[in-house]
Formats: C-alpha cells, sequence, structure tokens
C-alpha cells in the first residue's frame, strides 16, 4: 500500500478522527454536555473523543485539535512500516506527538517525532510546515493521522462595544449554540430573548441561519451595535417584540430566561414563555439561574440531556429539550 500525497496533501483512509480537548474544572459538565450533542456519545477519556463526524475544531471551545486518522497499529515497529507508504511532492511536513494519551518523557516525544518522520518521503519544516501529521499513543495502541487546529474565533468576540455584566461569556454562548445546532445545514435557529446578541454572534460566525427577538428596546440597540461591530449589518437579524407572539416555526432556539433584578420572572410567566417555546421551536436549549423541570414538564418539553454551570456562587442550569 502506498499513499501518494501529491499537491493536496493526504487523505485519510479511515473515516474515524480523534478530538481532543480540554476545559476548566467549572466547565466540565458543559463541555461533555457539548460534545454529546456534536458526537452523540460521551468522551472516551478527559482528553479526547473519537468520532466519524467531522466537526471544524475552531466550532468548540474546547476542542483544540483534530487528528483524521490515517493508521492505527498495534506497535510502533508496525507504524514504522506504514509511515513509509507516505510520500509528499512540494508539500512540507512536521511530526507532532499528543500529550494527551500515553504519558513520555519530552526526550521519548522528540526520539518518536525523529524515528517517525524519518520514514516519510518529503521534506520537513517543524516552523510552517504544508502538512502537521499526529503521532498519539494510548496503551497497546499507536495511531497516526493528519493534524487540523482550530481557531480560537470566540476570543475574538469578547470586546464588545455593549454588554450586560450578566450576559453570556462568548465561550458559553458558542457551546450553547453548538447544543442546540449541532449540525448546521438547513438549520433555522431564534434567541427569543437575545439582550446584547452574544448568542447570535456565535452562531453567525459558525454560518448558521439565526435570528434574534428581545422585548426591551435598549437590548435590541445593543445587540444590533454589537452585531454591526463585527459585521453583522443586517437590521432584520434583530427585531423587539414579545416571544410569546412569535408565530413562525423553527428547527432551534436558545433562550437564556431573564434572572436579573429588573426582570423578575413569576411563575405563571416562566410556563407562558416555555410552552411558546415549545410551540415554535423543534429543539431548545434553556438555560435559567433556577430550577426549571417542574415548569418545563409542564410544558410539555422533555428533557434530553442538562447541565449546571458555576461562577463563584452564580449558578446557571441549562437544559436540552
Amino acid at each position: 500500500m502506498k499513499i501518494d500525497a501529491g499537491r493536496g496533501g493526504p487523505e485519510a483512509l479511515t473515516d474515524n478522527s480523534i478530538y481532543f480537548y480540554a476545559c476548566h474544572e467549572n466547565d466540565v459538565e458543559l463541555c461533555h454536555m457539548e460534545l454529546r450533542a456534536l458526537f452523540g456519545h460521551n468522551p472516551e477519556s478527559s482528553a479526547f473523543i473519537e468520532s466519524s463526524r467531522k466537526v471544524e475544531p475552531n466550532r468548540s471551545p474546547f476542542i483544540s485539535m483534530r487528528l483524521d486518522v490515517l493508521f492505527r497499529v498495534n506497535s510502533i515497529e508496525e507504524l514504522v512500516l506504514n509511515v513509509k507508504a507516505v510520500r509528499l511532492e512540494e508539500k512540507t511536513f512536521k511530526v507532532v506527538y499528543m500529550k494527551s494519551g500515553t504519558k513520555r518523557s519530552y526526550e521519548e516525544q522528540r526520539e518518536l517525532e525523529r524515528l517517525i518522520g524519518g520514514h516519510i518521503t518529503g521534506k520537513v519544516d517543524v516552523h510552517k510546515p504544508h502538512v502537521m501529521f499526529g503521532l498519539f499513543s494510548n496503551g497497546d495502541t499507536w495511531v497516526f493521522g493528519v493534524c487540523h487546529s482550530g481557531e480560537a474565533v470566540w476570543l475574538k468576540h469578547k470586546d464588545k462595544p455593549q454588554n450586560y455584566s450578566t450576559g453570556l461569556s462568548t465561550y458559553v454562548a458558542r457551546a450553547l449554540v453548538n447544543i442546540a445546532v449541532p449540525e448546521t445545514a438547513g438549520i433555522k435557529a431564534i434567541d427569543p430573548c437575545c439582550g446584547m446578541g452574544n448568542v447570535l454572534i456565535e452562531a453567525l460566525s459558525m454560518g448558521i441561519d439565526i435570528v434574534g427577538r428581545d422585548i426591551n428596546p435598549l437590548a435590541i440597540k445593543g445587540a444590533r451595535v454589537n452585531l454591526r461591530h463585527f459585521g453583522y449589518c443586517d437590521p432584520d437579524l434583530v427585531v423587539i417584540g414579545d416571544m410569546n407572539e412569535i408565530e413562525e416555526r423553527y428547527d432551534a432556539a436558545i433562550i437564556d430566561m431573564p434572572y436579573n433584578l429588573c426582570s423578575v420572572l413569576s411563575p405563571e410567566e416562566r410556563v407562558r414563555m416555555l410552552n411558546s417555546l415549545q410551540r415554535f421551536s423543534n429543539r431548545s436549549v434553556i438555560v435559567s439561574s433556577e430550577r426549571l423541570e417542574k415548569d418545563i414538564a409542564a410544558a410539555g418539553l422533555a428533557i434530553a440531556d442538562q447541565c449546571t454551570l458555576t461562577k463563584g456562587s452564580f449558578v446557571r442550569n441549562v437544559w436540552l429539550t
């Protein structure tokens, strides 16, 4: 067997990819909930998850890299035999040992990189290679593949002209969008209580068809300022209105229930909002500082997944219905 990468770089010989991820201890539940939504199962470890689904690493605030598997073997000797088939034409490369698997010393990692790289036909460039290969060892299994790094897009959205002090952070907003819309093609989404537009900005940056609504005209004004700041200038992206009056049907919704001192909701209003959510959205992510399981059930919504977020003494509950 030979792999002639040609001008376009090598193509994976298997359908699977390994995604490497990391999160703060306060975000473990949210991270795992997002991974379940994107890949349909829990991660195999605290550092990686394997799937046949191809997801761009920059979609998730927790995923740092995707390794498209070329070879999976049971020994380093067998891997050496396989990588001899990799030939690069007019492409430079670099081999990197993935630290998320079996722990090895710095010297061992570099020696393994040199060993594998020395059997690939092509030119090494450790600074700006055209192709980055990943070497992953997990127990008795050795994996070799092509690495795809992700850009932390959401970090560019942290500094907005307008903000709520209790608004969703950019990485939380991005994770919630991924939970609500794991498959983006043909999906119409809405944030019916959009505030300053944090969820909208993350969704739009992923190419998702989404609109926003808020009953507060000051929030709509702030959202439009923030959207324009990041190049989203269509005024119809956000409108003033009560979510209980929405008539159009959507595939997905993300709603951060009002919880600050100026927006205290009565139990009756919470149930009314959830009833409306059930009416206009097929799939919903609900966020609240209160426990809403009974209200969610009363609205006829079934909880498919859930998690809790903590930041100091402030707690957010997240449900997928």
